[in-house]
């Protein structure tokens, strides 16, 4: 029987952090400690209750982000396990949508690594409450005092600990509180004690001017008094509390448990996720709280295709009451959506409840044209959400059947493979005809495959990825072209002038447009402007007489689309550019819509190659992280890559982060490379950064061959 829970009651959590840090035997260990599971599930040996995907079982790692609950101490917690490898960052990112704290799960052994900082940071930006868990304590050579040294320096001196082990490795049997006096310190216990209270009340009473106070001129403060400092403290980051545990051995699960249903932030406490989100859509002021009281509104945060269920949409929800047989609007499409039931769910299974509050983490089957980042509300004039921000998907491959007649099968299920993952790109590339999926990486991908061979019996093959140059122009030019054709009864004829200008990459809609060019000063008898944000196009009518009738100026725009899509030097698409179409002729009898965008194509080719042409190429913001001593064979690597090194910092754990930006084209097989330059301890993350002019030379060997490559088509 599902129990009825207040929003004060409820805590939203996300287990985050690198990989092989142990969070979902954590997380395993939680739902143990809480007796949701009669045995504690094991990753390695495939009795996980979290890890319940194929692959997941397979790979010994986590994919997915994976939702859970318990009841606790009076309190409902909702946590949501995220997997730690970089190649799924788009998942982890996810989980941080819908909660209002982070745990950054730390192994003791590998200390803070390359993800441990990026989901620091990822929370940091978004307002989270945050906790620190040192986990594998019970390892073997453990220097605890580095540990904690390293986590200081990576993020903060407001890092502290708030329990600490009796013994490290072997010896480690209990958790000592620090928030309390001990009345016997073991001779094992690896750290001063008297020290890390000191930094504890410390962090404490900083958030409180009266308890500083106090504590200044008295030297002391009671544990009652700390205690109820604690979650404030936590929710204005003076304290980011440390907690030490062996989730495998269950050590130190239940103290982090009880500390989490006393100090962790409720969505009722913790409202700094709402002060942003309250402008409307549509213009007017909403003030946003988390009651049952108010109107409903809910963000869809993760999507999934379950083969026995359907499509399930998990809903934080984050105002008001929602309840089954209830209609909602989708405030992205503006569709009425009908919801029967809602669900909570713990792993793969799903239990129906009477209703959800503020706070609630649930699902919806089988409701149609939901995506991540959507905004539900019983009112279309409620405020539209803020849709969390992913990386670029850089990685690509062409994908093909491996058996005939699967094409179309393919394509939907990796539409609905990418609908899952917002990290996931799936595009026709319309001039290889190809079908490109990009992803983060070649593990990112890997999966995918496996992905569509368990769920749709599909298998596929590869083919090199395509790198996704542009071409834009970098000078004014114009070009003309006279389409006539008489093959007797009515011809064709259409005679087309444009001018083609760069245009600021930094425009970003109509009004800028009109704003900084295609204005009266530039084009003084300018009739209209149209402004295309997925190409940075400006098509500008700049028509005087007639010329051109007014009916057919609508294919010269299409003709001129058409090329975008289409390329001039090396068949890449085109950006960056404005095109106006300034004279023409027409016949009374023989022009029409496909006479003036043949024309047009012609004339769009002759004004670009007039106009400096050239490639341009995505650059990606590379971070290496790798043992100090390979450094300088990385280093002096890089710039056979193209790439520009911007900076490099030491990490304790005698490890060096090395901060570049390169060509995509020389990161893509990267993976193997560094591999082999630190024998396979480094790794590397890459986003896309920004486009960049190709070197002439590059540029002439991609163009030789894309006309190479023409040429043996006809």
């Amino acid at each position: 029987m599902v129990v009825k829970h207040s929003v004060e009651n409820i805590r939203d959590i996300a287990l985050v952090g690198h990989r092989a840090a142990g969070k979902t035997t954590l997380a395993d260990a939680l739902l143990y400690q809480a007796r949701v599971v009669d045995r504690m599930g094991s990753v390695d040996d495939g009795t996980s209750a979290v890890d319940v995907d194929e692959e997941e079982r397979k790979h010994h790692f986590s994919i997915d982000t994976h939702v859970l609950h318990l009841e606790y101490l009076g309190k409902h917690l909702n946590i949501l396990d995220a997997p730690g490898y970089p190649d799924f960052i788009g998942a982890a990112l996810e989980s941080l949508a819908a909660v209002e704290t982070a745990i950054v799960v730390v192994s003791a052994a590998n200390g803070v690594e390359m993800n441990t900082r990026r989901m620091f940071q990822e929370a940091t930006k978004r307002g989270l409450a945050r906790i620190l868990v040192i986990n594998k304590l019970d390892a073997d050579k453990i220097d605890f005092a580095s540990v904690i040294q390293s986590i200081q320096t990576a993020f903060g001196k407001n890092c502290v600990l708030f329990n600490v082990p009796d013994g490290i490795g072997p010896e480690f049997r209990e958790v000592i509180s620090l928030l309390r006096s001990p009345a016997q310190i073991p001779p094992s216990c690896p750290i001063d004690i008297s020290a890390a209270r000191t930094q504890l009340i410390d962090a404490v009473v900083e958030c409180d001017e009266s308890l500083m106070e106090k504590y200044l001129s008295e030297g002391t403060v009671s544990e009652e008094e700390l205690e109820t400092a604690v979650p404030k403290a936590i929710d204005a980051g003076t304290l980011i509390p440390i907690f030490c545990t062996a989730a495998k051995k269950n050590l130190g699960v239940r103290e982090l448990l009880e500390a989490l249903c006393q100090y962790a932030p409720s969505p009722a406490y913790a409202r700094k996720r709402l002060a942003d989100w309250e402008s409307g859509h549509n213009g007017p002021h909403h003030t946003l709280v988390p009651s049952e009281n108010d109107e409903f509104i809910g963000q869809v945060f993760k999507v999934v295709n379950d083969k026995f269920v359907g499509n399930l949409s998990y809903i934080r929800v984050l105002t008001g009451k929602l309840q089954p047989n209830h209609s909602v609007t989708n405030l992205r499409s503006g569709q009425a959506l009908r919801i029967s039931h809602l669900y909570e769910v713990q792993g793969t299974k799903t239990s129906p409840i009477p209703e959800a509050v503020p706070g609630d983490i649930i699902a919806v089957a089988k409701v149609d044209g939901l995506e991540i980042g959507d905004t539900l509300a019983y009112s279309p004039q409620a405020p539209k959400l803020p849709v969390p921000v992913f990386p670029t998907p850089m990685f690509g491959v062409a994908v093909e059947p491996k058996n005939r007649g699967d094409e179309q099968k393919i394509s939907m299920s990796l539409q609905k493979v990418a609908a899952e993952d917002p990290t996931i790109k799936v595009a026709h590339d319309p001039q290889t005809n190809e079908l490109v999926v990009s992803g983060i990486s070649q593990l990112h991908l890997d999966i995918i495959r496996e992905r569509l061979k368990a769920r749709f019996g599909l298998e596929i093959n590869t083919k090199e990825p395509k790198i996704p140059y542009r071409e834009t122009v970098t000078a004014e030019g114009q070009g003309d072209y006279r389409h006539k054709k008489q093959t007797g009864g009515r011809g064709q004829f259409a005679e087309v002038h444009l001018r083609i200008y760069p245009l600021p990459r930094d425009i970003k809609d109509q009004a800028q447009c009109e704003e900084v060019f295609a204005n009266k000063s530039r084009f003084e008898k300018m009739r209209a402007c149209h402004y295309d944000p997925n190409f940075n196009f400006a098509f500008i009518d700049h028509i005087v007489g007639g010329v051109i009738p007014n009916n057919f100026i609508p294919a010269v725009e299409k003709g001129c689309k058409e090329m975008l899509e289409r390329g001039v030097l090396a068949g890449y698409r085109i950006q960056d550019l404005a095109v106006e179409v300034y004279f023409g002729k027409h016949h009374e009898v023989d022009s029409s819509e496909a006479a003036f965008k043949i024309a047009t194509r012609q004339a769009f080719k002759k004004a670009f190659l007039s106009a400096r042409p050239v490639l341009l190429e995505p650059i990606v913001r590379v971070e290496i992280t790798v043992p100090s001593k390979y450094t300088g064979a990385v280093l002096s690597d890089l710039p056979t890559k193209r790439a520009q090194v911007e900076n490099q910092e030491s990490l304790p754990g005698d490890l060096t982060v090395i901060y570049a930006k390169a060509p995509l084209a020389e990161m893509s097989r990267y993976a193997a490379q560094l591999g082999g330059l630190t024998q396979g301890s480094g790794s590397y993350s890459m986003e896309f950064s920004h486009y960049e002019i190709v070197p002439p030379n590059i540029q002439q060997q991609i163009v030789s061959k894309a006309q190479l490559k023409e040429e043996e088509e006809e």
